[in-house]
């Protein structure tokens, strides 16, 4: 393992390896993990090449002793899709998709969970517990059951029936709050308090970052080695965010690419706590040289995309720093805008995303309506979680099926094209 220890975001306090809390005990801050990159890019060589197909071939980059052998699910290894048609829309050449669907509880949320459940399992706990919109807590409930844990899920009283529905399959104790999410987020920090539970909860424990990151590695080598231009992060907690460019700098670091992209924050009008926070530094005239000061927007979320539904964005600094460091723009969409890209991916792409996943897409839109998008540029929107997770939501901007009598003729009348075929 060539993790050293951890480094505060906001102080910039150093901790060794070996420290048992989750956050900076000197400032409270976000704690970053740190690595022996020089020992780790003599692990990795040219790449990285342990036969694994899941996130975990990414080892020399993860904090972990040894993860599970074999891992009881397939973490990881999602695929990059070229996206022209959809591009074509926006007058785009080089667009793609990192479809994140497709992982066992259908979000990205799967890689975090992944490392963060290894490193419970690497500390003792028979508990492990999150507060979630929905995506964070059926991952780590899919997750935990495939390894033997359990798992208590704290979540809005709001979230979505579909992301309920997977929770209590998976057999996690659920816990709805009545109350938005960062009331269920500081329950949950008094619970796992309390009862001694491991809490993996986003922005709090620094190995949900560590899995997320592994995105980053993916996509640079499903693009043979290429760095994108951009990368468009869906952001609610900010932890994504951070987590993308975290990995893009990592493979720096370790001497496997000489430039980085930006990362740019893709958040509804109704829940832009990071982007009005970016915006805001950027009209200083001054760069930021003292991160602890800066204290980062709180809002009153109401967006309809509960993924990205955060008022008191938990790993809101780290978020802010990758974006002012990357050179990433911070673009806020409308909820119309966010719902109508959701059949205008699906229908060029057959990518089928909810609404926080679709976001990435309209901020694109909007990149290019103010001509800050290039049209040779390669941009990586991400794809978080599918669309059947709110199926509600997707509904309004799918449309309604053609009603018909049991007939030829009401075919005919309805679709006359098919006629001429």
């Amino acid at each position: 393992m060539y993790a050293t220890g951890y480094r505060c975001f906001a102080c910039a306090g150093a901790q060794s390896l070996d420290f048992a809390g989750s956050v900076c005990p000197r400032c409270g801050g976000n704690l970053d993990i740190t690595y022996d990159y020089s020992a780790a890019a003599r692990a990795i060589g040219a790449g990285f090449g342990n036969g694994r197909r899941d996130l975990f071939r990414y080892h020399p980059l993860l904090p972990l002793k040894k993860p599970a052998e074999p891992f009881p699910l397939r973490v990881g290894g999602t695929p990059l899709y070229a996206a022209g048609r959809l591009g074509g829309e926006a007058g785009l050449r080089n667009l793609w998709l990192k479809d994140e669907t497709v992982n066992p509880s259908a979000s990205l949320k799967d890689r975090a969970s992944a490392v963060a459940v290894s490193r419970a399992i690497e500390t003792g706990a028979g508990t492990v517990a999150t507060a979630s919109t929905g995506n964070a807590g059926s991952s780590l409930a899919c997750v935990a059951a495939a390894l033997g844990l359990r798992a208590v899920v704290f979540v809005p009283a709001g979230a979505p029936v579909a992301k309920l529905t997977q929770l209590l399959s998976y057999g996690a104790s659920v816990l709805a709050v009545r109350g938005n999410y960062d009331e269920a987020f500081d329950v949950c920090l008094a619970a796992c308090a309390e009862f001694g539970w491991f809490n993996r909860s986003t922005g709090f424990n620094p190995y949900t970052r560590e899995g997320k990151k592994t995105c980053a590695f993916e996509i640079w080598e499903d693009l043979g080695g290429q760095v994108p231009d951009r990368v468009v992060v869906p952001t609610g907690d900010g932890n994504i965010l951070s987590a993308v460019w975290k990995g893009w700098v990592e493979l720096k670091a370790v001497g496997l690419t000489d430039r980085l992209p930006r990362i740019d924050c893709a958040q509804s009008e109704s829940s832009a706590a990071i982007c009005r926070t970016v915006r805001r530094l950027r009209r200083r005239d001054d760069p930021v040289s003292d991160w602890s000061a800066v204290n980062v927007d709180e809002v009153q979320a109401s967006t309809l995309a509960d993924s990205i539904s955060v008022g008191r964005p938990r790993d809101g600094l780290a978020a802010v720093r990758a974006v002012i460091q990357s050179g990433g723009a911070a673009i806020t969409v409308p909820d119309t805008e966010i719902l109508a890209a959701i059949p205008e991916m699906a229908r060029l792409t057959g990518v089928f995303a909810e609404p926080a996943a679709a976001a990435p897409w309209a901020a694109v839109k909007h990149l290019t309506r103010e001509g800050q998008l290039g049209a040779d540029e390669i941009v990586v929107c991400l794809v978080t979680g599918n669309g059947l997770k709110d199926v509600a939501h997707a509904g309004q901007a799918a449309g309604r099926p053609m009603l018909i009598e049991p007939s030829l003729a009401a075919v005919k009348n309805v679709l006359p094209a098919a006629v001429s075929g």
